[in-house]
């Protein structure tokens, strides 16, 4: 059986903006693992029910079915062992930086960004993202991103762990890339293909080890189609 990854996309396929599916994504070519990727629009929940989720990604795998992007780095780990090691030492080591992630980092750029994801959605998924995120939010998307420019060195400082720890090592996994790379660089490859807002100044080690992420496994994140230059 091929190996299979639901992958968010808009209304151009190769336009894969998840950060989430990135997470898997990444994780599957550190262990050098190809997989189909079948592109999945908001709104066609049927095509996940079959599977029985809710949400991307999703990943087929022979029999095993994984329906969440930290279920998928599990499953990957347990069973490829002879391939590269995405942790290292105990995964629940891991859920800090998880935590993190999703409630500091995706949180904020989510704010710099949601309104740049509209464009890129078709008629019907449009309209549905609108709708929930303004309800999420309680106000336009376009109120939510308003003055973004002005608000980016407060969020650029959020990042101070992130830089200091790059400062002195080249990934968060320290001389190679590992699992916590991939759950982080995500959220910035969710921005880098979705809107025209420069997150990172050139000269910030973030910056700097985003590139080398968008550089691995032959340029694969590069080469995805982006709106930030």
């Amino acid at each position: 059986m091929t190996r299979q990854l639901f992958e968010l996309t808009g209304t151009d396929p190769a336009r894969r903006f998840s950060p989430f599916c990135w997470r898997s994504r990444m994780a599957l070519a550190h262990k050098g693992l190809e997989a189909e990727i079948i592109p999945w629009r908001f709104t066609e929940n049927e095509r996940l029910a079959a599977h029985g989720g809710k949400s991307v990604p999703i990943l087929l795998d022979g029999a095993a079915t994984l329906t969440d992007s930290w279920d998928i780095a599990l499953h990957l780990e347990q069973s490829y062992p002879d391939a590269p090691a995405l942790f290292q030492g105990p995964p629940e080591t891991y859920r800090f930086i998880t935590a993190w992630t999703d409630t500091v980092l995706t949180a904020g750029v989510a704010r710099l960004i949601v309104s740049d994801i509209v464009p890129l959605l078709g008629p019907k998924e449009a309209a549905y993202f609108t709708e929930s995120r303004e309800k999420r939010f309680g106000m336009p998307l376009a109120q939510v991103t308003a003055g973004r420019e002005a608000r980016l060195p407060e969020f650029r400082a959020t990042l101070g762990p992130l830089r200091r720890t790059l400062t002195q090592q080249p990934f968060l996994g320290g001389a190679t890339p590992d699992y916590a790379d991939y759950i982080v660089f995500g959220s910035f490859m969710w921005a880098r293909i979705v809107s025209p807002l420069p997150l990172l100044a050139a000269d910030d080690a973030v910056f700097a080890w985003r590139d080398r992420l968008l550089d691995l496994y032959g340029g694969l994140a590069r080469a995805v189609p982006a709106l930030e230059a």
